[in-house]
């Protein structure tokens, strides 16, 4: 140690926290030996606080702003040179921790991994993310260095951040996993969700001298493969109801389908090990099911049937020729 940095060691010194960011909610002022002059001023600005620990132990926790004089054991040049046989370092330590007093508001948090839960309208396993935004204040700077900073130097909204995502996860699947919310409406209890995930979250980290004063579910999204099985049940149901309202039922339609691609596919019927003719006959099969479904009947509804014309013109059981002509069959019996 220079003499010059041995000189300036002695001097009481101004502490205060410069250049506060927005991101820091503890910050351990920087101090090569802990060994704070008596008679050092203390400035806590507004929006700060301090806790102050002298010898291991919480003397006092600042929080109104002003200049405070600091009363140590260790008084310029007379401490340091009487601790010749301890290389000049004095054993009463002060360390000073500011804290951010503000509100941190519109933090951003995210579901790291799907949550999943049983669909109550679909009924299978579905993944889903979930992602908003929180406000929180220190309420309690003892309880939250006691608890949560320990040895650490720096306390970051990144750190709250990451302790708030993983109570929201835990929480949230117990949530979903009681509620069982369906894809179709979960978009329309969000604001639900947000109040009771907030209360339970709150609750926890309350105990840690942290107050939760916000927290919202902005949106939900579910995997590729939920929302796959989702447009398959749903073009599924669509086109049940499209086959009902023509007389059908989708068992039926399914097997023109199969029907009509069987009957046109030759590889597909030797692939299948079925034997030669194996082709005309699904094809008399096809043609004199469509002559059943089409044949017109002056009982029949007419609008029934031009609706089953089209909707067996869509699926290319019928082609154009076929529909022209049984429509104006139809059109033919008014």
């Amino acid at each position: 140690m220079g003499f010059g940095n041995l000189f300036k060691k002695q001097l009481s010194s101004v502490i205060e926290w410069r250049n506060q960011s927005a991101d820091l909610l503890f910050y351990k002022y920087e101090s090569d030996t802990d060994e704070i002059k008596n008679a050092s001023k203390l400035i806590i600005l507004p929006g700060q606080g301090c806790i102050v620990l002298y010898e291991g132990k919480i003397e006092d926790i600042l929080t109104i702003e002003g200049t405070y004089f600091l009363e140590t054991d260790n008084h310029p040049f007379i401490t340091t040179f009487l601790k010749l046989r301890q290389n000049f370092e004095s054993e009463h330590k002060m360390q000073l921790y500011y804290f951010r007093t503000a509100e941190l508001v519109g933090q951003r948090w995210g579901t790291a991994n799907p949550i999943k839960y049983v669909d109550s309208f679909y009924n299978f396993p579905v993944s889903l993310g979930a992602y908003g935004n929180f406000s929180i204040q220190l309420k309690d700077a003892r309880k939250i260095f006691t608890n949560l900073i320990g040895s650490k130097n720096i306390f970051t909204a990144d750190d709250t951040r990451q302790l708030i995502i993983s109570r929201v996860t835990s929480e949230l699947t117990s949530y979903l996993a009681k509620s069982k919310y369906s894809y179709r409406e979960i978009d329309t209890h969000l604001t639900e969700m947000s109040s009771d995930i907030k209360e339970k979250i709150g609750f926890i980290i309350d105990n840690l001298g942290i107050l939760l004063t916000d927290f919202q579910i902005e949106a939900t999204s579910f995997d590729e493969k939920t929302q796959d099985n989702i447009n398959a049940i749903t073009t599924m149901t669509r086109e049940s109801q499209a086959a009902t309202e023509v007389g059908l039922d989708y068992v039926e339609l399914e097997k023109l389908r199969a029907l009509r691609d069987a009957a046109k596919n030759e590889g597909g019927l030797a692939g299948a090990g079925l034997q030669v003719g194996a082709g005309m006959e699904l094809g008399k099969s096809l043609f004199s099911k469509k002559e059943e479904l089409t044949t017109v009947n002056s009982q029949d509804d007419t609008v029934i049937l031009l609706k089953r014309l089209k909707l067996l013109l869509d699926e290319k059981i019928l082609t154009q020729e076929e529909f022209d002509q049984k429509k104006r069959d139809i059109l033919n019996k008014i």
